[in-house]
């Protein structure tokens, strides 16, 4: 299994609309960069993605999971791009923003920094684990402050 992270923007297209699909199933389409592209022909079913709200907010929300392989995106005209299908699996504990993931010394490869209009890209496990981690604390921090 890999780890991945996706971008979208919130009044585009939030967490919230991919739980409300049906079954929390949804087409991520619409991607448009050929690096991003890439990175969804690299997917596979049963991989797990952030859910990163981009723009408004800048913060990792969810988690979705892969759940049919790349085809082509039906909104690409020119038949160039792919798409993906993903299935909510939950919200995060707490939002982990933009912001804090710059302030981790152990985060600072990440692509969400090094190439920050970089829609979806992978995440090593180390990261995935510190992430989900950084969300924990501020879950155990909200309880005891």
């Amino acid at each position: 299994m890999k780890y991945w992270l996706m971008k979208s923007e919130p009044d585009v297209w939030s967490i919230d609309q991919q739980k409300k699909a049906p079954k929390g199933v949804a087409t991520w389409d619409g991607v448009r960069n050929y690096q991003a592209a890439k990175n969804l022909k690299k997917m596979k079913v049963g991989d797990l993605c952030f859910f990163y709200h981009s723009n408004i907010g800048k913060e990792i929300v969810g988690v979705v999971e892969v759940v049919k392989e790349a085809f082509q995106d039906p909104s690409d005209k020119l038949k160039k791009f792919v798409a993906v299908k993903v299935s909510f699996k939950k919200y995060l504990e707490n939002p982990v923003s933009l912001e804090m993931i710059k302030k981790n010394k152990s985060l600072q490869n990440l692509a969400l920094i090094r190439q920050s209009r970089l829609s979806v890209m992978p995440i090593d496990t180390k990261s995935w684990k510190i992430i989900n981690k950084i969300s924990n604390v501020l879950k155990k921090n909200k309880k005891n402050g």
